[in-house]
């Protein structure tokens, strides 16, 4: 017998011991890591990578920014002190969150693709056009890359900033007045996704989202699509959720339209407006069926 085998022999013994030794006392002591649950990046590992500035220059930066901010504190106590917030809601009334109509609001958004860290071709950019409309158009790309680790590609964003206060504070959108969402687009005739970004505190749920497909009509007229929150079903990280809960409307972080139809080509979609509005009529708290789990399941 050879060397290496004597000694897998011995290691083998040793272990059966071991665990002979463990199922007599009843009990297996397992400890865990705590570092294999916990995700400390925000974004799962896509946060941009971010130049370390000097002290100095970064103490200007922060010097520079803290007028505004200021200004900013000052109008949200204002806003606190009048107490003017809107009770009584009324059947059709709505409010335009987003109107894409100057370069600001377009600005604001933000466009993310595949391309945008390796993981594919896709090209997209949301502009102003000639109609004072916002326009989110470019090529999708399914084709995969050939690194041997991305498996699927193909997809676009657009989407809103995270809603924040004075100071760089996280101020979640409070919706809860509402019932509907409402989208004044254009589109070519492909589906897309609208998103919207929860804001919650663990890190389980950081990439919580609702999504629900916008189906446009590829002429040259324009449409208004109603869609109730009750309809929106919850993703994390792409991945549709089996435990299905509603949507939390005084937690929302972000909006945004995605496309991932998996169909190479151009695309072109206008965005008139995003708004919100109230139906009296609508009743329905959540459209699917909420299976009983034990508690200690995660998905």
């Amino acid at each position: 017998m050879s060397m290496t085998g004597v000694c897998l022999k011995q290691v083998t013994g040793c272990v059966s011991r071991r665990i002979l030794s463990v199922t007599r006392r009843h009990h297996l002591a397992i400890q865990p890591n705590r570092c294999l649950f916990f995700e400390s990046d925000f974004k799962s590992g896509y946060s941009s990578k971010k130049l370390k500035r000097p002290t100095l220059a970064g103490l200007k930066e922060e010097v520079k920014d803290l007028g505004p901010e200021l200004g900013k504190l000052k109008q949200e106590w204002i806003r606190k002190m009048r107490c003017d917030e809107v009770w009584d809601q009324q059947h059709g009334d709505y409010e335009v969150v987003w109107r894409f109509n100057d370069k600001d609001t377009i600005n604001s958004w933000i466009v993310t693709r595949d391309h945008d860290h390796d993981e594919g071709n896709s090209k997209a950019e949301f502009t102003l056009g000639a109609n004072k409309k916002g326009i989110f158009r470019g090529v999708l790309d399914t084709n995969v890359p050939k690194d041997g680790i991305i498996k699927e590609s193909g997809f676009c964003n657009i989407s809103s900033q995270r809603h924040k206060k004075s100071f760089k504070r996280d101020d979640p959108y409070n919706w809860e007045r509402y019932t509907h969402l409402l989208l004044r687009v254009r589109g070519d005739g492909r589906t897309y996704q609208v998103v919207i970004g929860m804001h919650r505190y663990y890190d389980l749920t950081w990439n919580d989202q609702y999504t629900y497909p916008l189906f446009t009509r590829g002429g040259p007229y324009w449409q208004t699509a109603k869609i109730p929150f009750s309809k929106f079903y919850l993703a994390a990280k792409g991945r549709i959720q089996d435990k299905q809960e509603k949507m939390q409307l005084d937690r929302i972080s972000y909006v945004g339209i995605t496309l991932a139809d998996a169909y190479n080509g151009p695309f072109n979609l206008e965005v008139d407006y995003i708004g919100l509005y109230y139906d009296s009529n609508h009743s329905q708290d959540f459209a699917y069926e909420m299976y009983q789990v034990p508690s200690y399941m995660i998905y």
